[in-house]
């Protein structure tokens, strides 16, 4: 077989820094940014061979996306065929150009976790991801799905009476979308007398929220899918700054990574790389991208990597599922946790329609969370109570709770210009 991600581990790392040769050349060649940053730092490229170098070369970081965003372009303007952002974290939206070029790479990283994920020509993939509003996401997923030869219904996100029509009428056998919005269309379903469990869906594939326990098992959200609806379930991890998307295969062990489109490094609190098997911040080098390559850009996202081959036969190492973002970690009771522990709970409570969790400094200088809910129905016992025995159950420590009504929620949740709901709210003074 072809694919480098089932050749020898060495022989994997030898064709990774080939390519890093070759990224680190183009960089030097057409990157004001990256030229500017050599420079400074008085880096010799050519003495960085091998991955174990990479600890040379400085940090890229999100803000000088933001503060330096044009000196990142490689190539003229002329050549940009697609515009997208990114959220930055200075207020506005990073900006992220792509060449025909990047969006034929886009196409083909799709192709391989789509494939990954067991999808062969003749499935049909409904997709419940937006094209538009400057999204990579949705543009990246069709373009995968037509690259490899399957159909896509793109329906967009929301509206299970749609997406309910549309399975009635097409009969796709895969669904992609948020996982959480399962839960909608299950709810719908059940509502309105559909008999979901013998549709056409055989499998989902999630995107933006997880699925799995670092050990690989299914999270709460994961098992109430999985409960209610016996279909295979896949989780993906991707962002816009890499241009790539690690996908579980059938095993569920893991996101794949692509050996030929990126390099993953696993970074400590001390700036440098972990043992593998040890959680860390992730950081990325893109390959082959043409418009705006990154070289060590700290995405600020928490896994560990997974080296050992899979039981599906490759050898390329594997993300563990996210968890949670580094400047999002709380320390709640002396509990070190991430949002995502709160979001499972949270997600998980059948009487809970919406909510966002707010975070900031208290007086003794530690962290206080305050979760702010909407009931989608009054429950005859006390949902505070229960909620926080549901918190202290799962993650052994219970946030301040409040009741408000559903309106306010959806206010703070959806604000004015947010292309994305707003569930974590980080009140904290940054040092």
């Amino acid at each position: 077989m072809n694919d480098i991600e089932y050749q020898s581990p060495e022989k994997i790392k030898a064709y990774q820094e080939t390519l890093l040769a070759k990224a680190l050349e183009y960089l030097q060649a057409n990157s004001p940014y990256y030229q500017r940053m050599f420079d400074s730092y008085k880096i010799d490229i050519h003495k960085i061979k091998h991955l174990e170098d990479l600890v040379k070369i400085p940090f890229t970081e999100k803000k000088d996306l933001q503060l330096f965003n044009r000196e990142f372009l490689c190539c003229p303007k002329e050549k940009i065929v697609d515009y997208i952002t990114t959220s930055g974290t200075l207020g506005d939206p990073v900006t992220f150009a792509c060449t025909e070029k990047d969006l034929q790479r886009l196409a083909y990283n799709e192709k391989k976790s789509f494939a990954c994920a067991g999808l062969k020509p003749g499935n049909i993939v409904q997709l419940m991801t937006t094209l538009d509003k400057r999204f990579m996401a949705g543009l990246a997923y069709f373009l995968g799905i037509r690259e490899l030869g399957a159909s896509v219904i793109r329906v967009g996100n929301g509206i299970p009476e749609l997406q309910w029509d549309t399975i009635k009428r097409i009969k796709p056998d895969t669904i992609m979308c948020v996982p959480s919005f399962i839960l909608k269309l299950i709810q719908y379903a059940e509502e309105h007398n559909i008999d979901y469990k013998n549709s056409s869906i055989k499998r989902i594939i999630g995107i933006g929220e997880g699925l799995r326990e670092q050990d690989f098992s299914l999270n709460l959200l994961g098992r109430r899918i999985k409960e209610k609806w016996d279909v295979q379930l896949f989780a993906t991890y991707s962002s816009t700054e890499m241009g790539a998307t690690f996908s579980e295969c059938e095993y569920g062990q893991g996101g794949h990574v692509h050996p030929e489109l990126i390099i993953v490094e696993i970074i400590g609190n001390d700036d440098m790389p972990v043992a593998d098997g040890e959680s860390g911040e992730i950081v990325i080098t893109t390959l082959g991208v043409e418009g705006m390559p990154l070289l060590r850009f700290r995405t600020g996202d928490i896994a560990a990597k997974r080296v050992e081959q899979c039981p599906c036969g490759r050898n390329s190492y594997r993300l563990t599922p996210l968890l949670g973002r580094k400047n999002n970690m709380i320390k709640l009771k002396g509990t070190t946790l991430y949002p995502p522990a709160i979001n499972d709970v949270l997600d998980n409570t059948d009487y809970v329609e919406n909510y966002v969790i707010e975070v900031s400094t208290n007086d003794a200088g530690t962290d206080d969370v305050v979760v702010k809910i909407a009931l989608n129905k009054t429950p005859d016992f006390d949902a505070v109570k229960a909620l926080k025995d549901s918190f202290r159950s799962r993650i052994r420590v219970a946030p301040q709770i409040e009741i408000l009504p559903l309106e306010e929620i959806q206010r703070i949740v959806f604000p004015p210009k947010s292309r994305k709901p707003i569930k974590f709210i980080d009140k904290r003074a940054r040092k």
